[in-house]
């Protein structure tokens, strides 16, 4: 399905990420789930080429008219315990550390020894003025959470804190390193941090232990970015109102994508914060699953007239493409942008 009206345009969607108002508000995704980029793409994945799920999210995207792809840089892995899951996956569970002998036995990944080899071999497959965004696999909190089990993790902020601090220092070298090795490759256009902190009414720690075990990682993740010349979004889900002024003023992240009408909805958080980073997306998956094609195209039009003073905005959804949202409804998204950009223009 092609729904492209114009070439991509990379440079177009940096200068919002970096806070300018530009001549065309771009669309913006963290990613499309696997049928979701078969049916943009028109294809599957060829299973005999190593690139051919990249290069099928890469037709996926050029198609509905995005300027870039989203993808991991490298096959990066923390081992956790396999646990039960269904849609969802329970935070809790057994954790694989427990104490320092297991802390120590736990075979850390190396970002070293991974192989980055992707980021310079799809390079001529791009279509001219499109990138790749890199994103991890998963983010700093997540991944100590799944090695640890959110019950235990929250256990050993009291019995042992020196432990708990020692793996986040190792997950979040770990990405930084991830990061690092990245953002330099001509091919990536920005980075994505993906990282989700909260419930619906707060942070999965407390603010202090957020400021103390999470936020100084992403302050590094960004800066990494940024020493290459590249911008970084911040992919949290969850409530954010407490720590906006550090994902701003002190993490420095240039653009946040993830929201929900429960906690705050992309409107209210545009008026609240558009005028100090970025705002990305924001249609509600769930609201996504309840409204009608005509509906979603309304409120798209709304959004994009609330912005289009100040701009610093890329439309999209507040999380992801997902399967189970009939695509009729993804694009009246990116219908109702390309028909506000024709306007714009005339």
């Amino acid at each position: 399905m092609i729904l492209r009206r114009c070439e991509p345009d990379i440079q177009n969607l940096l200068q919002v990420l970096r806070g300018k108002k530009t001549r065309r508000v771009p669309l913006f995704e963290l990613f499309m789930d696997g049928p979701v980029n078969e049916y943009f793409a028109g294809h599957k994945a060829d299973p005999e080429d190593p690139l051919g799920y990249l290069k099928m999210v890469i037709d996926a995207a050029y198609n509905a008219g995005y300027d870039y792809a989203t993808t991991t840089a490298c096959n990066l892995a923390f081992p956790v315990k396999e646990r039960k899951s269904g849609a969802s996956v329970s935070m809790s569970g057994d954790g694989i550390i427990t104490d320092w002998e297991s802390y120590e036995a736990y075979p850390w990944p190396d970002v070293s020894k991974c192989d980055f080899s992707i980021l310079e071999d799809i390079k001529s497959y791009l279509p001219e003025g499109m990138k790749l965004a890199v994103m991890g696999p998963g983010g700093v909190l997540e991944n100590v959470t799944a090695i640890l089990g959110y019950d235990n993790l929250c256990m050993m902020l009291y019995d042992d804190p020196e432990l708990l601090e020692a793996i986040f220092c190792r997950v979040g070298q770990t990405f930084v390193d991830y990061y690092k090795a990245a953002a330099p490759y001509e091919s990536v256009g920005f980075l994505i941090s993906n990282d989700d902190w909260g419930f619906n009414t707060q942070t999965f720690l407390s603010v202090p232990d957020m400021r103390k075990y999470v936020f100084p990682w992403h302050k590094q993740i960004a800066a990494a970015a940024h020493a290459c010349g590249k911008p970084v979004v911040l992919h949290s889900c969850g409530y954010m109102n407490d720590v906006m002024d550090d994902i701003i003023d002190d993490m420095k992240y240039d653009a946040k994508h993830s929201y929900e009408d429960n906690i705050l909805c992309v409107e209210d958080s545009y008026k609240k914060w558009g005028d100090r980073i970025t705002i990305l997306g924001g249609l509600d998956l769930q609201y996504l699953f309840a409204s009608d094609p005509e509906q979603i195209y309304k409120r798209c039009t709304d959004i994009l007239n609330l912005t289009k003073e100040k701009g610093r905005y890329a439309l999209g959804t507040g999380n992801s493409m997902a399967y189970y949202i009939p695509v009729e409804r993804y694009e009246a998204i990116i219908r109702a942008c390309n028909d506000f950009n024709r306007e714009m223009e005339a």
